[in-house]
């Protein structure tokens, strides 16, 4: 299966890259891949991975050429499907770890040595020289390997700042041991820790070549196990779906199959505790489905003959026959996981300047080694102080930190948010969140539920609520109005059951009729009624106008030739709405209500859940022209919508949030998705966004400062090569650590 996709004249693909080490080889990888004809392309270091948007006459076959032309591997991702079970990443984690190890094992001991004069025995250099060759050229290989592979190709990397310092460490050490007096009997020298000027008379440096490569090693390693963290979320979200389905052949037959096997229009067969294999539609059977662990939603929903189901959520009750209805990569969880892996993949303007400075970054810091060298030489200083000082500028001068700032941060808030049902589709998303002031809420589907429901119930004197909810609930239990299904529902709800109705009959426009229990019931308009010579009394007079008032349908009940009740519905608020714009304001966000609903309804609902700015009675065509208004008033808009009408004003707002519960037209259009139903998920959204953002911005500030403030220190000859090492090291280490920190977001309450 193939990744690549079309779009018009342009083709993507997304391209697996091997053998980057640093930011520097993904920029150059994406600057040579945009040098081609037609070709557009990103290159993300973290996620070892290339985006290239091509047409004409180039093919993926000449994308890899160009990549493998560059000193690189490339080839099309396997597809999640044909994923094994083993872990992603662990052979490239195995071989980076043997050398770890080997590299740990033998620079202890040369560095102890080095470090401690009581440990330097009359032929100590010696050893130490046998320990540490082993390291800087089997454990440092790669470094070597890249480095000659670039210098090949014209370019230098990070790999060619260890390559260049090691085995100038290790040469000069060479010479002073075989040529100087390093390799006299019983030389000794001493060691110190400390930030200080040296002219490094009688030392050798193989405690630098082998403790540097060790250390840069050691963050490799823990490098490329965040990285496999990071993208932990993701990899769990497709190995929520089934692997295997029953699906009912000809004549009721059961067949297990792949679920890649299944097909379009397919019926399958779920049964209690299974996964439901894709999304589908109910043909047989009730149950409560459990879609916890894709949506968040702690309650199970029930479901029924007709109701859509969504593929890796659990049937917790019944037997299910379910329909296919999306199967592969058209499924809700594999657009998930895309909406995931597309933000992963993505850049801020932020990380592409970092891209842009650490292109440059690596030449720039060989040429100011060598002025080091220069100067140190030239001011008298001795070639030992002044090669040392030129070793350790190369050493600090690592530009990974700067690389791995923005797409660690991304990667690791874009999966925490996956996990937690918020889904960021791309990094300039973050940029929107920060400048946010205001936002719009969509009523139906968005604050409400979506649908009509049963809200309160009015009766005459003398007259029992149970007995009416009976008599209407049967009677419109067999109509489909959406009206008469609240009813029905409402009804089903407070008794559990229902009688059914000897005799029905429905009244276009006017509502239905019949008998139940020997009674002759009326539920409908109170026109209904006066064609029956019925009147409502003054108490559900006044109940049915001050229904109306507040934008809610009123419905009459009368049997036996009296008016017996008045029911209310309308689209109810949700639950969580009020708390939701409490949170939405707590971020500094004005919110507005935007509907096309009348205003008696919109101030109803905005009343309800403390929203004071309202614009009503608005076409579905208008909404980007109201979200477009507000940003003329110099408003940076988010706007909340789940219906096709709100595609346009999600694409045009600011930040645009759509509700995972509403239709494809809307999630697409958006920037977040919200996969619950539940408008809270929208701050929660907000402040993660925030949050990964503010992290991106730590992370580029300590790899800018680390860098400006270390390579003077280096350039000074104040930093021996080793502490150089150590430092550079921990600085990728801790841009890493603090990308993780957003694991740890949790949502509000």
């Amino acid at each position: 299966m193939s990744t690549g996709t079309t779009t018009g004249t342009n083709a993507e693909v997304e391209l697996a890259i091997g053998g980057m080490t640093c930011a520097s080889c993904a920029a150059r990888i994406q600057k040579k891949l945009n040098r081609m004809d037609g070709v557009t392309a990103t290159v993300n270091y973290a996620t070892e991975k290339a985006k290239v948007s091509y047409s004409g006459g180039v093919s993926v076959g000449d994308l890899i050429a160009t990549v493998e032309a560059t000193g690189y591997t490339a080839q099309e991702p396997v597809p999640p499907a044909e994923q094994t079970d083993e872990a992603p990443g662990t052979d490239g984690l195995r071989p980076l770890r043997e050398r770890l190890v080997t590299a740990v094992v033998l620079s202890v001991p040369v560095v102890a040595m080095a470090m401690i004069p009581a440990l330097q025995f009359e032929y100590w250099q010696w050893l130490s020289l046998t320990l540490a060759a082993p390291v800087v050229t089997y454990a440092a290989w790669p470094f070597h390997k890249a480095a000659l592979t670039n210098a090949r190709h014209g370019a230098a990397t990070m790999d060619t700042l260890i390559s260049v310092g090691t085995s100038a460490a290790f040469l000069w050490s060479l010479w002073a041991l075989f040529l100087g007096t390093a390799g006299t009997p019983g030389m000794t020298h001493p060691f110190e820790l400390t930030i200080q000027r040296t002219d490094g008379a009688g030392n050798i440096y193989l405690e630098a070549a082998a403790g540097v490569t060790a250390f840069i090693l050691a963050g490799r390693y823990f490098e490329a196990r965040a990285k496999r963290k990071a993208g932990a979320a993701l990899r769990a979200l497709l190995e929520l779906g089934a692997k295997h389905v029953t699906v009912l052949r000809d004549g009721g037959r059961e067949e297990t199959v792949p679920v890649p096997d299944l097909k379009a229009g397919d019926r399958f067969l779920v049964r209690p505790g299974e996964k439901i294999a894709t999304d589908g539609t109910v043909v047989e059977g009730s149950s409560a489905v459990d879609a916890s662990m894709l949506t968040g939603e702690s309650v199970p929903a029930e479901v029924g003959s007709g109701d859509p189901v969504t593929g890796a959520t659990i049937n917790v009750g019944g037997r299910l026959v379910v329909r296919a209805t999306r199967v592969g990569a058209d499924t809700q969880l594999a657009r998930m996981a895309r909406l995931v892996e597309d933000a992963q993949n993505g850049k801020a303007a932020a990380q592409r300047l970092a891209d842009r400075i650490s292109a440059v970054f690596v030449p720039v810091v060989i040429a100011l080694a060598l002025g080091t060298l220069g100067f140190w030489l030239g001011n008298g200083a001795g070639l030992t102080a002044a090669f040392t000082a030129a070793v350790a500028v190369l050493v600090i001068a690592c530009p990974c930190a700067l690389g791995l700032a923005t797409p660690t941060a991304l990667m690791v808030g874009t999966g925490r948010g996956a996990q937690l049902g918020i889904l960021i589709k791309g990094p300039e998303v973050l940029e929107s969140t920060r400048r946010v002031d205001t936002v719009v809420l969509d009523k139906t589907g968005t604050v409400t539920t979506g649908r009509m429901t049963l809200l309160a119930v009015h009766t005459a004197e003398g007259t029992d609520e149970a007995e009416v909810l009976r008599l209407a609930g049967a009677l419109e239990h067999s109509s489909e109005h959406p009206i008469a299904r609240a009813v029905a529902d409402g009804a089903l709800e407070k008794l559990g059951a229902l009688p059914t109705p000897e005799d029905f009959a429905n009244v276009p426009g006017l509502g239905v009729q019949g008998v139940v229990e020997g009674h002759a019931v009326l539920v409908g308009r109170e026109r209904l009624l006066a064609e029956w010579a019925m009147e409502l009394p003054a108490g559900l007079t006044r109940a049915r106008a001050a229904a109306e008032e507040a934008g809610r349908t009123a419905i009459a009940v009368a049997w036996d030739g009296e008016a017996r009740a008045v029911l209310e519905v309308a689209d109810a608020v949700k639950d969580t709405s009020a708390e939701a714009v409490g949170r939405l304001r707590a971020l500094g966000l004005t919110p507005i209500l935007l509907t096309g609903d009348n205003e008696a309804v919109a101030r109803s609902v905005a009343r309800e859940v403390g929203i004071e700015e309202v614009i009503a009675e608005v076409l579905p065509q208008d909404k980007v022209d109201v979200v477009k208004r507000l940003q003329a008033e110099g408003r940076s808009v988010a706007m909340v919508g789940d219906g096709v009408n709100d595609a346009a004003a999600l694409a045009q707002a600011d930040l645009g949030l759509a509700m995972g519960t509403g239709t494809d037209a809307a999630i697409e259009a958006g920037d977040l998705t919200l996969v619950r139903g539940d408008l809270r998920a929208a701050a929660d959204a907000i402040r993660l966004a925030r949050r990964t953002l503010g992290t991106i911005r730590s992370n580029l500030f300590w790899a800018f400062a680390y860098n400006v403030a270390a390579l003077p220190l280096a350039a000074a000859g104040l930093l021996t090569p080793m502490i150089a090492g150590a430092a550079m090291a921990f600085s990728s280490v801790f841009v890493v650590g603090n990308s993780l920190r957003l694991r740890t977001f949790r949502a509000a309450g």
